[in-house]
């Protein structure tokens, strides 16, 4: 993110936060392909700062977002008026071994839960590709990783303490089923998110294992593989250099053209972490060592959900796409599988879903490739992850999200105002 140059002199003719501020500081995405120029910047280092900053916004008019690590392509961020940047704002709060929860404030990344859950003889269910990801921002997308039997960062969810838009801190638990499955899933419009209690599980270790089969093969134990493993994903890779566009090793002596790169990781259990194994390609180490993928080069994606059910048909008609009309298209399209759950603007609400990513690179002309991708998947009913690219309409939400209108009754409760939407959120949930 760009450096701001937060500060608390006052301006000369302007109402101002009465918290560390910047004004017209520009902000620009992980990916490069989103920007913004609020008119206040400010980064609250404790509840109050946060709050006072909110009730600032709503007695000027203005509206607010707030933004995690940036690593969303779509235009969720963007506003001219109050941005809380929320980095300030981390570190685990509390655990509970005996309910397997975890409590952590907002700011706190991904990456920051491992050592300390560990510590107390707990982990993540899962966990994605990148663990960067500030865990409000990853909780507001319905950021997730891959397996069958297992959720979204989303369906973790069981209680959020935020700011809504009446500028009052509030609570929501277990208790309140209808809030909280709206909240789980709410792309920052019910209010500024605070802190957070997840659900968790016993520490774990994981075994991984890298293959290299050919799309034959891949597709004849597609079920299999899917069934049989904790975590099963893949990688296909339409030509030669796809691999390593992602820093993936391509299979020794193989070409990849055709080829996935697919992982499994399974729980094993060790007499002692002397059994720990750093060997590419065959890793066992605790689970949060494993999952991620340690990208770090900013690309954009378009990523779709879909019904289990249609997922081998839907990737080969994505596969055809790219060999038929778009053979310059070389980075690997990633499929993995995700836990039906109960949130309302969950991806994976009410269905078993395999996940389809397209990838391109910053500075290319990808939108007409995307526009093609999203029209040949509609056959298929999909969904879009809500912090990448995508071309979702509040048409399409009506028809794909049946509990679409209790999210928004909830959100007008929530924020009467709209003090929390810009105008993506607008369009799609105002």
């Amino acid at each position: 993110m760009t450096t701001m140059n937060l500060r608390q002199t006052p301006l000369p003719s302007a109402a101002v936060p009465p918290v560390p501020f910047g004004t017209d500081v520009p902000w620009t995405n992980w990916g490069g392909n989103q920007q913004a120029t609020p008119a206040f910047t400010v980064r609250p280092r404790t509840e109050q700062e946060a709050l006072d900053a909110v009730r600032f916004a709503i007695k000027e008019g203005l509206p607010v977002r707030a933004v995690g690590s940036g690593h969303s392509s779509s235009p969720l961020v963007q506003t001219g008026g109050v941005l809380l940047e929320m980095s300030a704002m981390t570190g685990i709060t509390g655990t509970d071994k005996a309910r397997r929860r975890a409590r952590a404030l907002a700011g706190t990344t991904i990456n920051a839960f491992g050592d300390p859950l560990w510590k107390q003889g707990l982990a993540l269910s899962n966990q994605g590709d990148i663990d960067k990801q500030q865990i409000a921002g990853a909780l507001a997308t319905s950021t997730h990783g891959s397996g069958k039997d297992l959720g979204s960062f989303s369906s973790a969810l069981r209680w959020v303490k935020l700011i809504n838009g009446h500028g009052e801190i509030v609570e929501i638990g277990e208790g309140q089923l209808r809030e909280l499955r709206a909240a789980q899933v709410a792309l920052g419009t019910l209010g500024i998110f605070l802190e957070v209690e997840l659900a968790v599980e016993d520490s774990y270790y994981l075994q991984e294992q890298i293959t290299y089969p050919d799309w034959a093969e891949t597709a004849a134990t597609w079920d299999a593989d899917i069934d049989g493993n904790r975590h099963y994903s893949l990688l296909w890779c339409p030509g030669e250099g796809s691999a390593e566009l992602l820093d993936l090793p391509g299979a020794p002596g193989l070409s990849m053209t055709n080829r996935s790169y697919t992982k499994r990781y399974n729980k094993v259990r060790i007499a002692d972490e002397s059994e720990i194994s750093t060997v590419e390609g065959s890793r066992l180490d605790r689970s949060y060592r494993i999952y991620p993928g340690g990208f770090t080069t900013p690309f954009h994606e378009l990523e779709y959900f879909v019904p289990r059910e249609h997922g081998l048909a839907a990737t080969e008609a994505v596969q055809e796409l790219i060999r038929t009309r778009y053979p310059e298209q070389k980075y690997p399209v990633e499929v993995r599988w995700v836990k039906a759950d109960e949130g309302y603007m969950s991806q994976f609400q009410g269905r078993e879903t395999t996940v389809i990513t397209l990838t391109t690179e910053p500075g290319t002309d990808y939108w007409q490739f995307f526009r093609d991708a999203d029209a040949l998947l509609q056959e298929f009913e999909p969904r879009a992850h809500w912090g990448k690219i995508h071309f979702m309409t509040r048409s399409r939400l009506e028809r794909l999200y049946p509990q679409l209108e209790t999210f928004i009754d909830v959100r007008r409760e929530f924020d009467p105002r709209g003090v929390f939407l810009n105008d993506h959120t607008r369009a799609l949930l105002g």
